[in-house]
């Protein structure tokens, strides 16, 4: 294959590599992505999956093919995407592969039903053994780095060994959290250079945000008042500069009088102390900060307002067993309806209804959360993307 290498006009500067979490773990990749990754012009041995710095990846596939040396392994690990090279280093309990000298076998005969510490450390050789000694058609997991030669990508594993899944658990579960670290993590860009002065205020929301998620969360909370959640967010607003006091004033008066000596002749007058800066106080970046980060929540469909009143209280979507009982009678009286007895009821029909039945305020974003809930509780089945029905 031919490495492709990063137009240096695109690579991030090395120095922000570390900033970038994926950096330093062993990202779980496609066989394919890990084939097709840019290479970087500044440091060799380290490629780039969109703009993320990755020296190190985490494969688990099917052996396709082996060789064997003196020294190490050469086993082809197909994952479904793609076929990569691993070349896995033999420890010296596979190198030395000898049988158990007689007097040790002697020793282990005389123990005579008692804890045989050479019987068990030959056991324990021999499952290491077979754990690092793969045949084709086995399920093998490696880690290690990235290299290229002779123009081949292949992993040079630091840790490998055979994985027993007689029933699939283990793949079904890699194939499962795989899509999700995509998402999540590899297919989102890295932000290694936050602005200052921009993004200060963006990144307080962020945290801001994510502190009253973890507190709905830990704490199961069904409904709350923005004063009840209020002080969670102090810490995020720093405090503003204050003035100088009167003494300080007077003791910086006198020590310019003893260095200035009579320079200041007529100004013996006390100073005024200058006037604060024009700015919002704490109190009012706090009920900001707040009212921005509850307004992402509702967009988000983690909380909505059952009814709009001065009286500020928010439902937490997923704690609220009203609605999820309000939709889950939605979906089962109106799948037994001839319209939608075959394909299920659309997600616009059922928000629809309960906005007529139980509240005008509930969005789509919460509706998607609590049919995400009630289909986890098996209550729902989704009959495809947007329709669902009862079970």
């Amino acid at each position: 294959m031919q490495t492709a290498a990063m137009d240096p006009a695109e690579e991030p500067p090395s120095m922000l590599w570390g900033l970038d979490p994926v950096f330093s773990a062993f990202a779980r990749l496609y066989i394919r992505d890990i084939l097709e990754m840019t290479e970087s012009t500044q440091v060799p041995g380290i490629y780039f999956y969109n703009l993320h710095p990755i020296s190190k990846v985490d494969v688990l596939g099917t052996v396709v093919y082996k060789r064997e040396r003196e020294d190490f392994f050469c086993y082809g690990v197909d994952d479904g995407t793609g076929v990569i090279n691993c070349l896995c280093w033999k420890s010296d309990v596979l190198k030395e592969e000898r049988e158990p000298s007689k007097s040790g076998a002697q020793l282990g005969a005389a123990a005579q039903g008692g804890f045989d510490p050479v019987a068990e450390l030959q056991k324990l050789r021999r499952a290491q053994r077979t754990r690092c000694r793969l045949e084709i058609g086995e399920l093998l997991r490696v880690r290690g780095p990235v290299k290229t030669s002779r123009q081949q990508r292949e992993i040079k594993a630091s840790t490998y060994y055979k994985v027993s899944d007689s029933v699939m658990a283990v793949q079904i579960s890699w194939m499962m959290e795989a899509p999700q670290l995509y998402r999540q993590c590899y297919d989102k860009a890295p932000q290694l250079e936050p602005d200052a002065a921009g993004d200060s205020a963006v990144s307080s929301l962020s945290r801001a945000t994510k502190i009253l998620k973890d507190f709905l969360k830990q704490k199961s909370v069904s409904r709350f008042r923005p004063y009840d959640v209020q002080d969670l967010l102090q810490p995020l607003i720093s405090s503003p500069p204050q003035a100088a006091s009167a003494d300080q004033i007077d003791s910086l008066r006198v020590v310019s009088r003893a260095g200035l000596g009579q320079k200041i002749g007529h100004f013996d007058e006390r100073p005024a102390p200058q006037e604060p800066v024009a700015g919002p106080s704490a109190c009012q970046q706090l009920r900001q900060l707040l009212k921005e980060a509850l307004q992402i929540l509702q967009d988000e469909g983690a909380v909505y307002r059952k009814v709009k009143s001065q009286d500020e209280v928010y439902l937490v979507t997923v704690q609220d067993k009203d609605l999820l009982v309000a939709v889950k009678d939605v979906i089962r009286e109106d799948s037994r309806r001839e319209k939608y007895v075959e394909k299920g009821c659309h997600v616009l029909h059922i928000l629809s209804a309960v906005r007529q039945r139980y509240s005008l305020n509930v969005s789509r974003a919460a509706l998607e959360l609590v049919l995400k809930t009630l289909e986890c509780n098996s209550d729902i089945i989704s009959t495809s993307d947007s329709h669902y029905t009862a079970i």
